[in-house]
């Protein structure tokens, strides 16, 4: 994430809407807590595919800028760690939604394809990726040089980032702030959560460093949800986690009883779709469409509904990071 520190200028909330349902994966008893299939023997369709479908997917302004490969399976593989409310996680029905899904299927109209979001481990997604298992990621994966380089063990291999949001870091605390927290020196000698792998505990470490014989008692999470349980089951203080998480949670968790987001947001740096640097043209591709949409103000829509306004750019650009 960047340097810069950013006031909570949000009117409502930001980023892992206003679904109830992502609680339920954050929360404990109690509280709140994505084929198609053408006739095989239509000769007009490429890959199974209808004449009509394909006539579709074609019409679709940015279809051509595709690389073939997805032009001809009207698929993109996502990988994303589908327990970030509200960027994405599961919903009452156990399917995917949140800003990121929504963006999705969003971008998959203007390209003429299926957004396919897969769930996978957060620090797994890159190297996943750079593997073959995802065409791309896209789970509120901040962007940053580190990650581009391959340098973090998050992102084994490297990737170029389309960027598409902004947040960065907030401590989420416990309803009326009974510890007196406002800033990150207010952490040391108290419990802290964050997830494994991410700038958030990264944030943490960096902070402890800083506590000296007033240590910091760290609970690292493989998901952001378990961090949430422990701070609401009082196993922990606080939660360090990104900005519109934690503003999410403070706003629908237990009705809005449960937590508080204190301080300022913190080092509020770029979000990047993730993709090979190898594939440079879907990667541009990315990159056209979601300047399409935040033209067309489809990507203003969707952050409308899940209350992530705050995070919105105007300008679609690739390894913004720092």
């Amino acid at each position: 994430m960047t340097a810069s520190t950013t006031r909570r200028a949000f009117a409502a909330r930001t980023r892992s809407t206003s679904r109830l349902a992502a609680i339920s994966a954050v929360a404990v008893a109690g509280t709140l807590l994505l084929t198609s299939c053408g006739d095989q023997t239509d000769k007009g369709a490429e890959n199974g595919g209808s004449d009509k479908e394909t006539a579709a997917a074609s019409a679709a302004p940015l279809f051509d800028q595709l690389p073939a490969k997805y032009q001809k399976s009207k698929v993109i593989k996502v990988g994303s760690d589908i327990a970030y409310a509200p960027m994405e996680f599961m919903d009452e029905s156990n399917q995917p939604a949140g800003v990121d899904i929504d963006l999705g299927k969003e971008l998959g109209k203007v390209l003429g394809v299926e957004f396919k979001f897969e769930n996978a481990t957060f620090d797994q997604l890159v190297l996943g990726m750079n593997n073959g298992r995802h065409d791309i990621v896209m789970s509120s994966m901040t962007d940053t040089k580190e990650r581009q380089q391959g340098a973090s063990e998050d992102a084994k291999g490297g990737a170029d980032f389309v960027n598409y949001f902004k947040a960065g870091s907030a401590i989420l605390t416990h309803k009326g702030n009974p510890k007196n927290i406002s800033t990150l020196d207010d952490l040391c000698g108290l419990t802290v959560a964050a997830q494994r792998g991410t700038a958030n505990e990264d944030l943490l470490k960096a902070q402890q460093q800083k506590c000296g014989d007033k240590k910091i008692k760290e609970f690292i999470s493989d998901q952001d949800t378990d961090s949430i349980t422990q701070l609401q089951t009082k196993r922990a203080d606080a939660v360090i986690t990104d900005f519109p998480v934690a503003l999410y949670n403070e706003l629908e968790a237990g009705g809005g009883n449960l937590f508080q987001v204190v301080g300022d947001q913190i080092d509020a740096a770029p979000y990047g779709i993730a993709v090979s640097k190898e594939n440079a043209e879907l990667r541009d591709a990315l990159k056209a469409a979601v300047q399409k949409i935040i033209d067309d103000g489809a990507y203003g829509e969707v952050l409308k509904k899940w209350k992530a306004e705050s995070g919105a750019i105007e300008t679609a650009t690739v390894n913004a990071g720092k």
